[in-house]
């Protein structure tokens, strides 16, 4: 998503405020500072800040100080490392699911013959920055749920059957530059594997209250101003 000038001034004001507080020194702030006046989108800013507490206070400004990111609200850095706690799955006349908070192992292995399965990422963690998810279905579905601003790769082959990508969210961001790369792979015989990228509905909530306090205005108040 392209970045506006009032967030790169808002990564300015963060820069700023570090290289004051000794966080940075004076040749990093003047690289981050041109970078950042270069940047074109949202991407491109969040590594520039995302080390760095927001002004005045302790919460790291990925989200205050790129205000408006329409993607994940996904803590990425802190979603990558850990021992898995899945490496594969098989569903044989059934189904299996991984979903929720798991984490996911830099290989795995989903097997569904006359059966079904579902790979949920958007709320997953990921034992090592490079994953390669391996997708086999024969007769069968297998169904991979990915946040709109994870980097993945889709490469898989159809047999009669389809493997491919698409996506619910309108205003599709780009991948962020520090999410995790996942590389989907893998064959569909007679069957199919579709991988959809699609807001959890915590991001949703997020994203809805967002826009209903844009939509209110700083002066809007409890909607009784003017009155009395």
């Amino acid at each position: 998503m392209r970045a506006s000038d009032a967030e790169r001034e808002r990564v300015v004001e963060t820069l700023r405020e570090a290289v004051a507080e000794g966080r940075l020194e004076m040749d990093e702030f003047e690289q981050r500072l041109d970078a950042t006046y270069k940047a074109r989108t949202h991407g491109e800013l969040v590594p520039l800040v995302s080390d760095l507490p927001a002004p005045g206070g302790l919460v790291p400004p990925v989200a205050g100080a790129v205000a408006g990111r329409r993607g994940s609200s996904a803590d990425w850095p802190a979603r990558i490392g850990g021992a898995a706690t899945s490496t594969g799955a098989i569903a044989f006349w059934g189904g299996f699911s991984r979903k929720g908070r798991w984490t996911v192992g830099p290989k795995f292995t989903a097997f569904a013959m006359w059966g079904g399965g579902e790979i949920d990422l958007r709320e997953a963690h990921f034992a090592e920055r490079d994953v390669v998810i391996r997708c086999f279905s024969i007769m069968g579905g297998m169904q991979v749920v990915v946040p709109p601003d994870l980097n993945i790769q889709v490469d898989g082959l159809g047999i009669m059957g389809g493997f491919g990508e698409h996506s619910q969210v309108e205003d599709e961001p780009e991948p962020a530059l520090d999410s995790p790369r996942v590389r989907i792979t893998g064959f569909a015989l007679m069957g199919g594997v579709g991988v959809e990228r699609k807001r959890s509905k915590a991001e949703k909530r997020r994203l809805q209250e967002q826009e209903r306090l844009r939509l209110q205005g700083p002066d809007s108040g409890d909607g009784r101003k003017g009155l009395g």
